[in-house]
């Protein structure tokens, strides 16, 4: 017993600092123990900012951020039927000007130049047949239209052309009986009008004189012109000029 008090004195006279020194196991609880997870920080990613709900963000917000995505209805969802049906007709109706356009622009006239004609000898160009006949001369002849001659324009000569212009049909009035005209002559009735036909291959036109009237008409047509201008000239001559003998030149020697 007296050794139990003298370990005891001798426990109860020890420095009083020992007692503040971190034992063993409270050095352990310090450095190496885990710490209290209730005073860590949560490691979820997210900054305390963006722990905000999207329940508590404004529409504003969401769409600023760039995190509301389409919903999978709507991206499914089909387009209108009045939607597809202007898709489909547009292209149609587009086509469809521009033949309108095409067909009308064809269809205006087109601006030609004034035609430029030569003189030829006419002595009769003032009389009475024909200041009838030119008057009643159509302004169309098949794909050809009266063209406006530059002044001075031959007396008694009238013109036409195709639209986009080119060779000319020309008629000219009170001529003079053809050199080439004579007995033996080849003639050819044309709606009761009797041609000759003097043939100029260079040109590549015929030039047709009517040799049975008062006076001679020549009408010179170029290639690809059709029978029409003939056929239409020949029945104004026979509704305004009398038919007359034949009165060729000489055979030639």
């Amino acid at each position: 017993m007296a050794a139990d008090s003298s370990d005891s004195d001798s426990a109860k006279g020890q420095d009083p600092t020992d007692d503040d020194k971190p034992t063993d196991l409270g050095e352990l609880g310090t450095e190496g123990a885990t710490p209290d997870r209730a005073d860590e920080p949560r490691a979820t990613g997210k900054s305390e900012s963006a722990e905000t709900s999207d329940a508590e963000r404004t529409p504003d917000a969401i769409t600023a951020s760039g995190t509301d995505e389409p919903d999978a209805d709507e991206e499914s969802r089909p387009y209108p039927p009045a939607l597809i049906a202007t898709a489909v007709a547009l292209p149609v109706v587009l086509i469809v000007a521009v033949l309108v356009a095409a067909i009308l622009a064809r269809r205006v006239p087109v601006e030609r130049e004034p035609l430029v004609l030569g003189p030829v000898p006419a002595p009769a160009a003032a009389g009475e047949a024909c200041t009838k006949l030119l008057p009643a001369l159509p302004g169309e002849m098949g794909d050809f239209t009266k063209s406006t001659l530059v002044e001075p324009a031959p007396p008694a000569t009238r013109a036409w052309q195709r639209p986009e212009g080119g060779d000319a049909i020309v008629l000219r009035c009170g001529l003079d009986r053809p050199l080439e005209f004579h007995r033996a002559s080849p003639l050819q009735i044309v709606n009761g009008v009797q041609w000759f036909e003097a043939r100029d291959d260079a040109a590549k036109a015929s030039t047709w004189f009517a040799v049975d009237r008062e006076t001679y008409i020549a009408l010179t047509v170029p290639e690809g012109s059709g029978p029409t201008p003939l056929q239409e000239v020949s029945d104004t001559i026979t509704a305004n000029l009398p038919a007359k003998a034949l009165d060729p030149g000489p055979l030639p020697n």
